[in-house]
């Protein structure tokens, strides 16, 4: 399955057709994407910035930062022309610019107006859908209505609490709650493994949930004092799920390698002990995508590059009880 915000309906439409897509690669892992492209047997028929254009059935990549799905060329003959085409297909869009900038964003100019409103905490992305498109020339834009993220290019715009998380870390973790529009809230509980020094605790803690906290080293004083937060100490390895009552949601920001922590993963899952899953899924030196399409056979795990990941993956499962998982009582 495409891991995307599409409709379920939408995604069987795209599914059952051959198309043209296009893969915005996250910046700077163009040579990942790539390499994903290519093992995955996809078609590239053309490059243009960062973005890859393909014919054929599409494909789930984990390294775009965004894909277009079911993207059109469509002639145009003035700025004018370029701009009536695109509101004639929807309302809102985001530009992509490698090339032809300035007369790209004359036709930008002719479109309506979409806020580019940073996100409060809390905030997840706006519902409506926001299409992509680029000029390939000056004379062909490249368009599609449905894309795999909710932001421009892949890219959120968050407004950045500096003072109360000890790390920028829980960025990753908003982005998934922003992105998949699912956060916790008050009476979930959350399970978040490797914590310390606790940037994802102190995000789970402030949904209102309860949060323990697994780490052998302690949290930053101002977490752990956070008056629904538990510090376990030890090792997130050593733990039996059997021992441990369902969550609501399992997080994870462990440094490890993938194999080790997949297995991790699965054995919690397999147990029926989550609900909702969320883990960064490290890599080291040349990226090993023989791990991450382990990682991807998991039921309905998605594996995506967020904006605020380095050279490292996340995988979402959500709702796993509906999969055979128990559900947290």
């Amino acid at each position: 399955m495409c891991d995307r915000t599409t409709p379920p309906e939408r995604v069987t439409a795209i599914e059952s057709n051959l198309m043209t897509t296009a893969y915005l690669a996250a910046t700077n892992y163009e040579r990942e994407l790539d390499e994903e492209l290519a093992r995955g047997g996809v078609a590239v028929v053309a490059t243009h910035g960062r973005l890859r254009i393909a014919e054929g059935a599409p494909f789930h990549a984990a390294w775009a930062a965004n894909t277009w799905w079911d993207a059109e060329r469509i002639p145009v003959t003035s700025i004018g022309h370029a701009a009536k085409e695109l509101k004639a297909r929807q309302r809102s869009w985001a530009l992509y610019a490698p090339e032809h900038r300035g007369r790209a964003e004359l036709i930008a100019e002719k479109l309506p107006y979409v806020s580019a409103k940073p996100l409060e905490l809390g905030e997840v992305a706006p519902e409506s859908p926001l299409g992509s498109w680029t000029l390939l020339d000056r004379d062909t834009v490249l368009a599609a209505t449905t894309c795999d993220s909710p932001f421009p290019n892949g890219e959120p715009n968050f407004v950045e609490n500096r003072t109360g998380p000890p790390s920028r870390a829980y960025l990753k973790l908003w982005e998934v709650f922003a992105r998949f529009r699912r956060q916790p809230g008050p009476g979930d509980r959350c399970l978040d493994l490797g914590a310390a020094p606790g940037g994802w605790t102190w995000l789970l803690a402030r949904t209102g949930a309860h949060v323990t906290a697994v780490d052998k080293a302690p949290l930053d004083d101002d977490v752990e004092r956070m008056p629904n937060v538990t510090w376990q100490q030890g090792s997130a390895f050593a733990m039996d799920p059997a021992d441990h009552e369902p969550v609501d949601w399992w997080c994870s920001d462990i440094i490890a390698y993938p194999d080790r922590l997949r297995g991790l993963a699965e054995q919690w899952l397999l147990a029926g002990k989550v609900r909702n899953l969320v883990c960064t899924v490290k890599l080291q030196g040349n990226t090993d995508h023989d791990a991450v399409a382990k990682w991807r056979s998991l039921p309905g795990a998605r594996v995506i590059h967020l904006d605020n990941n380095k050279h490292e993956l996340t995988c979402v499962v959500l709702d796993a009880h509906a999969r055979g998982g128990a559900t947290p009582q």
